[in-house]
């Protein structure tokens, strides 16, 4: 059974997919990072699932696809880890 994380605006992602949850401002300040991200924009790679302020982004890949996904949130940190461990 797969148990999945909501994210925001009625989205869901499988907890299993889930590499990575990572702050927007605490991450953005590696240029590493922002290259990554913009890389990823450039690419279709993101999936921005809110209109209000990103708090977060969550690093995605599935095993099948190997393709990861970039999945921009309003939502903490905090508030997805707490899902997450409500849920395991």
């Amino acid at each position: 059974m797969s148990t999945f994380l909501h994210v925001g605006n009625n989205r869901s992602i499988r907890s299993r997919d889930i590499v990575g949850i990572f702050d927007m401002d605490t991450s953005t300040v590696s240029k590493v990072t922002r290259d990554f991200l913009a890389k990823a924009q450039k690419n279709d790679m993101v999936i921005n699932v809110t209109d209000e302020i990103p708090k977060t982004y969550i690093l995605t890949c599935k095993k099948k696809e190997r393709k990861p996904k970039v999945i921009i949130s309003q939502l903490a940190v905090q508030t997805l880890n707490e899902r997450l461990k409500r849920k395991i």
